[in-house]
């Protein structure tokens, strides 16, 4: 079975919990931490300081349904180290990151249970969303862990769902565009990551120096179309740290820019009144508030920059 891993690096080999201390245990695959498993990870820490003990956050990567359905890609709603980053932020002392291999999806729930939440991890009380499943095809569900948790001296947990948040629901409506949805269901914007590179620098001609974002591969990117948000500079190991923590306004295009032919699908940020920004090679975070608008193709560069001033107008009264 794969290894354990802490949070920084995501999927270092770890031991779990160590000596005879007993953790307790939030487990799930927390892609987006959204309200639902903030709701988790809350009655999680709160069990932990009743008792004294360390709460510990156990996470996958990659994501159960890529390495059950191959090819599938599930649209990432978080990386894994913002994932491990919003987990820790809400008071959990350590996370945990399961190499979710084929090996382990063919793992009984009986032996996860035993190698995992007991051996591994000491757990004194494991924590879950009501809709929780685990072990071979998903038998094990929350009642096949209470039994389990009888067996092997743990306690379990369930926390009701909440109504109308979900991972997939999320996706569905970044894929929509709507990024206010989005964000209500996160109790924040929702955020892509990635390293700033050289683009067409059409935004410098024009007035408007972007920033041309690579994200990773199966980055959940909201629909294409002009949004207002935030451009945030993120200091990650062993990339240039510049501006580090500082962020701004920005208006943020996502698509192809159809007013100009053959150009790839971009996610670019601008930076409102900034002009004097170096950010090639820098890791950032573009999150998104609201659409302005879908994508359009113009009939002039001149009614192009008047439709970008608008958006940035725009911009300006959504983030202020």
């Amino acid at each position: 079975m794969a290894g354990l891993g802490r949070s920084d690096p995501p999927r270092a080999n770890g031991a779990g919990v160590q000596g005879s201390e007993r953790s307790v245990v939030a487990i799930g695959v927390f892609d987006g931490v959204h309200l639902g498993h903030q709701r988790v990870i809350e009655r999680a820490v709160a069990v932990a300081r009743e008792r004294g003990a360390r709460c510990v956050a156990v996470t996958f990567e990659p994501h159960p349904d890529d390495v059950v359905v191959p090819g599938s890609w599930t649209p990432r709603l978080t990386t894994p180290r913002r994932r491990a980053e919003l987990l820790t932020a809400l008071g959990v002392d350590e996370v945990c990151v399961l190499d979710f291999t084929l090996e382990l999806s063919r793992t009984s729930a009986g032996d996860f249970a035993e190698s995992v939440l007991a051996d591994r991890l000491r757990a004194a009380t494991v924590v879950v969303g009501e809709d929780f499943t685990f072990g071979h095809r998903a038998a094990g569900d929350t009642e096949a862990l209470r039994a389990l948790g009888d067996k092997h001296d743990f306690t379990v947990e369930i926390v009701p769902l909440l109504a109308g948040v979900s991972s997939a629901g999320i996706r569905d409506l970044l894929a929509a565009g709507d990024a206010e949805g989005a964000a209500a269901a996160l109790g924040r914007p929702h955020r892509v990551e990635g390293v700033v590179v050289r683009g067409y620098q059409r935004g410098r001609q024009l007035g408007f120096p972007t920033a041309n974002v690579e994200t990773p591969p199966h980055t959940a990117i909201p629909a294409d179309g002009v949004y207002a948000g935030w451009l945030e500079c993120v200091p990650v190991a062993n990339l240039p740290v510049v501006y580090a923590g500082e962020r701004w306004p920005a208006a943020i295009s996502v698509g192809t820019n159809p007013t100009f032919e053959g150009v790839p699908r971009t996610v670019e940020a601008y930076a409102l009144d900034r002009d004097d920004l170096e950010l090639y090679g820098v890791h950032v975070a573009v999150e998104f508030a609201a659409r302005l608008r879908g994508n359009t193709r113009f009939e002039s560069i001149e009614k192009l920059i008047e439709q970008i001033n608008d958006d940035v107008a725009r911009t300006r009264r959504l983030t202020s």
